[in-house]
């Protein structure tokens, strides 16, 4: 094999060309990513592979689907969804028929994987933007999506299903009837391979609600009750997380004579990954079932499974952790008092599931057992503390301090971050919830503020502002009392906290405290903010690295500023703007000042501006660096317009 010509790769560069640019994506667009294999082209292979540059789009395509070469028509296909938006009448006259015939039918079969994968996304594109008519996407893909549902790549095999599922929502009635249901009969069959079957249980899901209930009963239910009892477990777990999307399109009646049935079934299946299914689907169906359901059958279930998690079927701890929520919702009011207290006493044990001594770990245990087992106890934890707000509701609020206080200060301690983490998300819904007994979590509130993982802090300050607020008025309907010291070391902590945030890498989260400290004014005085406070927004402004950072805190200080009530100070904030900034030997604190600036006309009254400002920002004409004078040019047009909207400049 001879090296390529050197213009040889004029030829191959379709990178530049509209056409196949697509292609060039292509990984990205793909769920599995594989290596491409590169190899030199001999000049006839060249010659075979060069385009006419005169040639349209449209031609292009035509050209290259009837050459048989697989690489350049995989880019064809790839462009599709691209020739219909840009010319779909042509695109359906002359590259569709050939993309048919010369190349599903002869070379699709046999093609590589990523052929396969470039061919299920383009279609899926294609129907999701509906270019073409539901018929025409029948007639044109769907016998093609169908034939490769079963291939031997599961990536390839879950692209098509995909693709397939999306196009459900489209077809009429009678085609996915013809098309769909009635080979499903054949393919849903115990001598169908698995993988046959596991598809029949996911078509059938998606298709149930797109006929009446008589078809359902007819010819749906059968194949459902086939496939639920199946002898391979993983088509029984597939079945049975397919049931309820089949209860919603047959009806209460229906679902509580035979969906439920089989439900109870599964949940006493053999295998462990079925019980999870029909312990998680029964969860989502609660709200399906009458009161009478409810409580006579559904609630024995979970009883059940809480029993059986912690003894021999630990593998359902993490999903029930995760849905103690909803089955909280679902079931209320069904719990007898003593029923009430043994779910609340099964959640604070879960919460701290693997902290106590006889959660501990048995010496037999190998160290990859004991790693996995903890992993798991931090997920069951990290679940209790996504619920815990519903918990609150559970007991309700007034019951808070006496039930629930301890579980929510282990929450807060336990030492592992994503538990944290959860919990301080959290935090303003339980602060809500609380209401006028918000005061009980002050503690809990200063704990999370000083926590050594940032990741914590992110959290908890994405509703910081309204936490302080509730915790300063102590709850929504609360008369305002002793506003400034409701929260004790509430100062230190939030000090502390920007100190850790700046000392980090991670600006972003710094960016973001020094935001969220624009609420400050509202919740602690004056003259607190002014010493504790103002000349930190200096220091940052002065001495920090990141731009974003620094214009965060200016536009703090600036909120500061217009909160300050007291002359004095005010007078020597400004004085400090002008002479450390705006007239400072950096220009980058000069640059800084004209930003600060920007925010000062934003919060404050343009007279205000033009008094104590305007000359300071003239002065910097002359300034001998140039993005300070690029800078100044951009602030004064904005001054100018913002002056013209309204009145000019006296």
């Amino acid at each position: 094999m001879h090296p390529p010509p050197p213009d040889a790769g004029v030829a191959m560069d379709f990178g530049q060309n509209s056409l196949f640019g697509y292609m060039e994506d292509l990984q990205e667009l793909t769920i599995i990513e594989r290596p491409v294999r590169r190899s030199l082209k001999t000049p006839e292979e060249i010659e075979r592979l060069t385009v006419d540059e005169d040639l349209s789009d449209i031609d292009r395509a035509v050209y290259l689907l009837s050459a048989g070469q697989d690489v350049q028509g995989a880019s064809v296909i790839a462009n599709l969804p691209f020739l219909m938006r840009q010319n779909p009448t042509e695109t359906l006259r002359r590259v569709l028929p050939k993309v048919r015939v010369s190349w599903y039918e002869e070379v699709l079969h046999v093609a590589s994987v990523e052929m396969q994968l470039t061919a299920a996304v383009s279609f899926l594109t294609i129907l999701q933007e509906e270019s073409m008519s539901v018929h025409t996407c029948a007639h044109s893909f769907l016998q093609v999506i169908l034939l490769h549902l079963e291939h031997r790549d599961t990536g390839v095999s879950n692209a098509w299903l995909e693709t397939l599922l999306s196009a459900v929502e489209l077809l009429p009635k009678e085609t996915l009837r013809h098309e769909i249901l009635n080979p499903l009969v054949s393919k849903a069959q115990l001598s169908q391979t698995v993988q046959s079957r596991l598809v029949s249980c996911k078509i059938l899901g998606k298709i149930t609600n797109k006929f009446d209930a008589h078809s359902i009963k007819r010819e749906i239910l059968p194949l459902v009750k086939s496939l639920c009892q199946d002898v391979e477990y993983e088509v029984r777990s597939c079945m049975c997380r397919q049931l309820e999307n089949i209860a919603q399109g047959i009806g209460a009646e229906l679902t509580k004579n035979v969906v439920l049935p089989e439900l109870i079934e599964l949940s006493r299946d053999e295998s462990g990954s079925v019980r999870l299914a029909a312990f998680e689907t029964l969860v989502n169906m609660l709200d399906m079932f009458d009161t009478d359901d409810r409580s006579q059958t559904i609630l024995p279930l979970v009883k059940s499974f809480c029993e059986k998690s912690f003894k021999a079927d630990e593998s359902i701890l993490i999903s029930l952790s995760f849905h103690l929520g909803k089955l909280c919702h679902g079931l209320y009011g069904i719990f007898t008092p003593d029923q009430h207290l043994r779910f609340l006493e099964f959640y604070k044990k879960l919460c701290t599931l693997g902290l106590q001594q006889e959660n501990g770990h048995n010496e037999s245990q190998i160290p990859s057992q004991i790693v996995e087992q903890e992993k798991k106890y931090t997920s069951v934890r990290k679940n209790c503390a996504y619920n815990f707000p519903a918990m609150i509701v559970f007991v309700d609020p007034k019951n808070f301090h006496m039930e629930l206080y301890s579980t929510f200060f282990c929450l807060c301690h336990d030492p592992e971050v994503p538990v944290r983490h959860t919990i301080a998300i959290c935090f303003y819904e339980v602060s809500k919830l609380l209401n006028s007994g918000v005061h009980l979590i002050h503690k809990e509130l200063i704990t999370l503020l000083q926590d050594e993982s940032l990741e914590v802090l992110d959290a908890l300050i994405n509703h910081l502002p309204e936490i302080l607020e509730l915790m300063s008025t102590g709850g929504e309907n609360s008369v305002q009392e002793n506003k400034f010291s409701s929260v004790p070391d509430l100062i230190p902590a939030l000090t502390a906290a920007e100190q850790r945030a700046a000392a980090s890498l991670k600006w972003r989260t710094h960016e973001k405290l020094l935001q969220k400290y624009t609420c400050l004014p509202h919740i602690i005085s004056s003259d607190q903010i002014y010493y504790r406070f103002l000349q930190r927004m200096f220091t940052i402004m002065m001495t920090n690295n990141v731009l974003p950072v620094q214009r965060a805190a200016a536009r703090t200080l600036c909120i500061f500023l217009r909160y300050n009530r007291k002359q004095e100070q005010r007078h020597e904030v400004i004085q400090k703007l002008i002479e450390q900034l705006g007239q400072g030997k950096s220009y980058w604190n000069r640059l800084r000042f004209l930003d600060t600036c920007e925010f000062i006309i934003e919060i404050f009254s343009r007279s205000f501006f033009c008094k104590y400002f305007f000359l300071p920002v003239i002065e910097l004409t002359h300034d001998p660096v140039a993005n300070v004078s690029c800078l100044l040019m951009d602030f004064s047009v904005g001054f100018i317009t913002r002056c013209t909207d309204s009145r000019a400049i006296v």
